[in-house]
């Protein structure tokens, strides 16, 4: 079933239970997910595909991290517990993201596959690592460990 339609039925089942935090979160959700189809129009794409469903929510996922470390910095923890929630809702549509150690074999291993010698075949492992492994692998984490494998 593909995330839009995934992002539909959970919001019918949250407002039957009442679930207003998630509601809302889900309603936001899908009013990114329709400035994303719109943006994509000119292009003559009229519903992003699933994996750039992935890339926008795990954005929405970035801002909300970004916003939490600002609030508890401003002494805000209730809007940083609230971020915090949204952040949950996101990543429920996410697939399981690798663990650290994940991370470094899937490195090695792409570095390994594309012949990589040094820092100017970054891209190519960054690529072979983003065919692999998707929207599993947060591509921000990875590339400093791809660098730091090939400049070392």
């Amino acid at each position: 079933m593909p995330l839009r339609d995934d992002f539909s039925a959970a919001l019918k089942t949250a407002m039957k239970s009442g679930d207003a935090a998630r509601t809302s979160t889900l309603r936001m959700i899908l009013a990114k997910l329709k400035d994303t189809d719109i943006a994509a129009r000119p292009k003559g794409i009229t519903a992003v595909p699933d994996a750039e469903i992935q890339a926008m929510l795990r954005g929405m996922v970035k801002s909300r991290r970004e916003s939490v470390v600002l609030y508890l910095q401003g002494n805000r923890p209730e809007l940083a517990a609230k971020e915090e929630a949204e952040i949950a809702v996101i990543e429920s549509f996410l697939p399981a993201a690798l663990d650290p150690a994940a991370v470094e074999a899937a490195v090695a291993a792409a570095i390994a596959a594309t012949g990589a010698a040094g820092i100017k075949d970054m891209g190519k492992v960054m690529a072979a690592l983003r065919e692999a492994h998707g929207a599993a692998l947060d591509m921000a984490l990875a590339g400093p460990r791809v660098k730091a494998a090939l400049a070392g």
